[in-house]
């Protein structure tokens, strides 16, 4: 058994922090997680907090050191793979009494595996020799779930030796890629989000841990994000030209989802699962065909039939009947849950203000915001420290942040080096230049606005381990910036991973009594407003895009609609008045998005 067959959900990446150790605390009981190793200052302390907590000595690895980037992270996960191990082993020698890790284990799996059916019929066995002989059983079933890595792939600026050249192979990525492939992590996958990066792909091709050992069998595993099939389409077969695999394709909404938000043209995420699920056959064989000739002209041992692809889902899904629909309606393998986790401490890390504001959220505080650096838009909670930080920096007079990680500098404005939008260095220059130009009053605080919208996310998304665990800051920089998806407005309480697991798999429903629509009818909402602010944008002059991309907008937001209206009778796991109420929401998107069309038709024409 592997741990790829035990849940039906697995944690996706969240911020720097969010999850950096999520691994230690949801790996022993089956479920699979995703760490961040792109920043390496956090994961330094990370090493340094874990070293002490396990009383074992903490040698530090300083920035004045050779390769002291990839050696950090090569460590914690390292760390991470052995204190698991050892969490095991622990597991499978508790007894199996009321509140024990092992019971834990097997209560939380679905209810239709076969491992939680013998449980319970352990449970309910009076002969002792029997019980204890499933109980064994049992126990050599445990399997950890998997530790996975993310890498963000825009996030890969390049780094230089002290006569200022380009250090080869010493981009950010391609560093955190040498510290994972480096590990010790076996039946691992590092998961590749934000769209295609050659040089970082091609970096690939250098280790062999890639590889397959055998028909399916990798030591480590590569998964992509995506939002459509051509996009898996397109970076399956760059891989598969290189002899590499994707074991999965991991598709995330374009707009219900935490995090940098990559709206699709008004493809909504139904249609997009459905072409996925009738071309999948067609996705493998395509991708086998250019692997196996990679393969062959390199003279390796080719295959008669291809891996296995995986394809999941995430972004936005929040009860066990959206949860058993896509994974039954579209044959999905698991459905990530992101940010309803960041209310479970026991698999996330959140400080104590952030998760009281996680709690308290409603459906305005989380906004589709400019403040990525990146100039991605980006989903953010409003009135977190790290706004009310900036904000307070604005007033003082000093918009801007310091800069002292570096890993979101794009911008070369002002300089010949790339900087970071959201730094002091910036926001100087761009005001001064700013204030250069004969504008009127208005829009030159509209333009100072937008520019000082920029937020540090290097250290925002990371300060959460800080205040957490009583880490150092960075200069002082006290701020918390965290990005849930829009589903955080309708859980409201602090549970227990227990809990949570009984909520996905229909145990036990946290949302009883909560008005929140499907997931499919806010994606739709959301997709509504992103067109609205898309309309009033070109109305005012302010956008490149052609008369005939919003009509395409347009027409593919109306097809998504027909296309849930077309299978809204199998829908079989949805109640009556879940149906009823997706109906009049979609009714009620259409009515806004033709008013919207017909408002400003005559504007973009």
């Amino acid at each position: 058994m592997t741990n790829s067959t035990l849940h039906k959900f697995h944690i996706p990446v969240m911020g720097l922090a969010y999850t950096i150790d999520s691994p230690l605390k949801v790996a022993q009981f089956g479920i699979a997680s995703v760490m961040s190793i792109i920043e390496d200052r956090l994961i330094e302390l990370m090493r340094r907090y874990y070293y002490q907590q396990l009383q074992e000595t903490y040698e530090p690895i300083s920035d004045k050191e050779e390769n002291y980037r990839s050696r950090r992270i090569t460590d914690y996960l390292n760390l991470v793979n052995r204190t698991v191990k050892q969490q095991v082993e622990q597991l499978r020698q508790a007894a199996f009494e009321a509140g024990s890790n092992v019971v834990k284990y097997f209560e939380m799996l679905p209810e239709d595996h076969a491992l939680k059916q013998l449980y319970n019929k352990m449970t309910a066995t009076q002969d002792v020799t029997e019980k204890e002989t499933m109980q064994a059983y049992l126990r050599s079933q445990i399997v950890p779930g998997s530790i996975d890595v993310n890498i963000m792939t825009k996030v890969d600026k390049n780094n230089y030796d002290k006569d200022g050249i380009p250090v080869e192979e010493g981009s950010d990525a391609l560093v955190s890629l040498r510290g994972y492939a480096e590990s010790d992590l076996e039946n691992s996958s590092i998961v590749f989000s934000a769209g295609m990066n050659p040089r970082l792909y091609n970096y690939l091709e250098k280790w062999k841990v890639f590889q397959a050992k055998g028909l399916g069998v990798f030591e480590k595993k590569i998964v992509i994000k995506v939002s459509d099939f051509r996009s898996a389409l397109i970076q399956g077969k760059y891989l598969a030209k290189k002899g590499l695999w994707v074991s999965e394709f991991r598709i995330e909404s374009g707009l219900n989802c935490g995090g940098h938000a990559f709206a699709s043209d008004g493809y909504l995420l139904g249609p997009i699962m459905e072409e996925f699920k009738t071309r999948r056959e067609e996705l493998v064989a395509t991708l086998f065909e250019l692997y196996n000739k990679s393969l062959q002209a390199k003279g390796e041992v080719i295959y008669d039939a291809p891996h296995p692809v995986k394809i999941t889902v995430q972004g936005g899904i929040g009860n066990a009947a959206e949860q058993n629909f896509l994974t039954r309606f579209y044959q999905v393998d698991s459905v990530g849950w992101g940010t309803p986790f960041l209310l479970v401490p026991e698999a996330t890390t959140v400080d104590a203000p952030t998760l009281e504001l996680l709690c308290q959220a409603e459906e305005d505080d989380v906004i589709l915001s400019n403040n990525s650096p990146l100039g991605v838009r980006f989903n953010y909670l409003k009135g977190a420290s790290g706004e009310i930080e900036k904000l307070d920096r604005i007033h003082k007079g000093i918009a801007g942040s310091a800069c002292p990680q570096k890993y979101l500098v794009s911008n070369t404005e002002f300089t010949e080096k790339p900087i970071c939008t959201a730094s002091l260095e910036y926001q100087r220059l761009k005001q001064t230049q700013i204030d250069q130009l004969d504008l009127p009053e208005s829009e030159r605080k509209k333009r100072i606005a937008v520019m000082q919208e920029k937020e540090c996310l290097c250290i925002g998304l990371s300060n959460a381990a800080n205040h957490k665990y009583g880490l150092p800051l960075i200069k002082k920089l006290q701020g918390v910036t965290i990005c849930p998806g829009p589903n955080i407005a309708y859980f409201s309480k602090e549970v227990s991973l227990q809990e949570m697991t009984d909520h996905i798999y229909g145990r036990h429903d946290l949302l009883e009594g909560v008005d929140r629509p499907d997931l499919f009818v806010k994606e739709m909402q959301l997709y509504v407003s992103y067109f609205k602010e898309m309309l009033k944008e070109a109305g005012a002059g302010l956008s490149d895009k052609k008369p005939k991309y919003f009509q395409e907008f347009y027409n593919n937001l109306l097809s998504g609609v027909a296309y849930y209206k077309s299978i809204m009778a199998q829908l079989e796991e949805f109640s009556d008045s879940m149906k009823a109420a997706m109906q009049r929401g979609l009714e009620k998107s259409i009515a806004e998005l033709e008013q919207l069309w017909k408002a400003h038709q005559e504007v973009i024409a």
